[in-house]
């Protein structure tokens, strides 16, 4: 069934909230990331996606680094899966997204792509777990970028 139509003259409280538009991180191709024939190493695009995972997780006030101090938290990639759609080359500006798919108390799985302007170079899905930097020992995902999640 449709959604039902809007109005203009509807409060803007009734409206369903749209979901919240993935994070973006530009990044440049450089001569180290690509093979000798000037295309991006298959590998690359995970690191791309770290790159990007980090930048998000700064935007949302949540640096590693810090997380790490204050709560002897870090994330590590539990599970990863890649589809390459198209060849990245050398000098390519690229636009990595990080989207949450979901979240639980200790870990999240993120959907990410590396786009150049409107072609997708390469999709997958992250998964990401919380550990104590002592143990490495699951642990809950600090309260503090819980809330922002939310």
């Amino acid at each position: 069934m449709p959604a039902p139509m809007t109005t203009a003259a509807e409060p803007s409280a009734l409206l369903p909230s749209a979901p919240p538009a993935p994070f973006r991180h530009p990044l440049r191709v450089y001569w180290e990331d690509t093979d000798a024939g000037g295309v991006v190493f298959y590998a690359n695009y995970l690191k791309f996606f770290e790159r990007a995972r980090t930048e998000w997780l700064r935007a949302l006030g949540c640096g590693q680094q810090a997380l790490r101090e204050r709560t002897g938290a870090l994330f590590v990639v539990t599970d990863t899966t890649l589809r390459y759609r198209a060849p990245a080359r050398l000098d390519d500006l690229l636009e990595v997204t990080v989207e949450l798919r979901a979240s639980g108390r200790a870990s999240m799985t993120l959907a990410q792509q590396a786009w150049r302007g409107d072609t997708l170079l390469a999709e997958g899905e992250i998964r990401i777990g919380c550990v104590d930097e002592g143990t490495f020992r699951p642990r809950r995902i600090p309260t503090e970028l819980m809330n922002t999640l939310a």
